[in-house]
């Protein structure tokens, strides 16, 4: 079957209309926040960019509304799922969470519902990626510290703040995060960060400076030292390339 002939019409159509399709880095941004276990990113994201201007950036799969928003949903799904697996997730369980999640968008006869559901979704699979990285430590107390610096990402901590909170001794609680997760707290806490910045540097519109504060660092000169050792780029040169995708 040769296609270039309603390629190129499409292509033309396209550029007529002046549409212009969401950028392959910006999409795969929220894949990586929904597999990275980052669920306070991927519930604004759906909550800023995809319940009410889900169609923007988005091809027409189906002449029948409902049913292009279903095939989206279908796609959706199955990239998450594989991103999931990629990132630790049991392929068992992914291929039949994805299998629900289909089924129910199959028996839906609302746009609304399946976008609503599709938020769920992204929720649902984020939130089993977190307890996978902390089901990686076998202690209840690194569990525990893992969903304590999730929960308070955008404070100073420290392992003393953390120790007091486990009421665990801090040199203790240090050499026990290391041998569970094979990095240092600290370092644990940056890179976590860093992936968090990477999102919100690209999905918003947010300073540096705005950033580094709503992420605890010291200094916007810390955050921007931080981000280049991790990402090899600045902050700066890191927006300019998303932003001339």
């Amino acid at each position: 079957m040769n296609t270039n002939r309603d390629l190129n019409y499409r292509l033309y159509i396209q550029h007529e209309e002046k549409f212009h399709r969401t950028s392959f880095d910006r999409e795969m941004s929220h894949y990586h926040a929904v597999s990275s276990g980052d669920t306070e990113q991927v519930k604004r994201n759906f909550e800023e960019r995809i319940r009410h201007n889900y169609a923007d950036g988005k091809g027409v799969l189906s002449d029948n509304s409902i049913q292009n928003v279903r095939y989206h949903f279908v796609i959706a799904v199955a990239m998450t799922s594989r991103l999931c697996i990629l990132n630790g997730m049991n392929h068992d369980v992914a291929y039949t969470l994805s299998d629900i999640y289909i089924r129910k968008a199959d028996k839906s006869n609302s746009a609304d519902e399946i976008v609503e559901m599709l938020g769920e979704m992204f929720v649902d699979f984020s939130e089993r990626m977190r307890e996978i990285k902390k089901n990686n430590a076998t202690s209840i107390h690194i569990r525990k510290c893992i969903d304590f610096i999730y929960e308070h990402l955008s404070e100073k901590l420290t392992v003393v703040i953390a120790a007091e909170h486990l009421g665990l001794d801090p040199t203790y609680l240090s050499k026990l995060f290391m041998k569970e997760t094979g990095t240092s707290f600290r370092q644990f806490i940056i890179n976590t960060k860093i992936s968090v910045a990477k999102n919100m540097i690209i999905d918003s519109d947010l300073s540096f400076l705005d950033i580094s504060l709503s992420l605890g660092f010291s200094s916007q000169s810390a955050f921007i030292f931080d981000f280049k050792k991790i990402t090899g780029d600045t902050p700066s040169n890191f927006r300019k390339k998303y932003n001339s995708i």
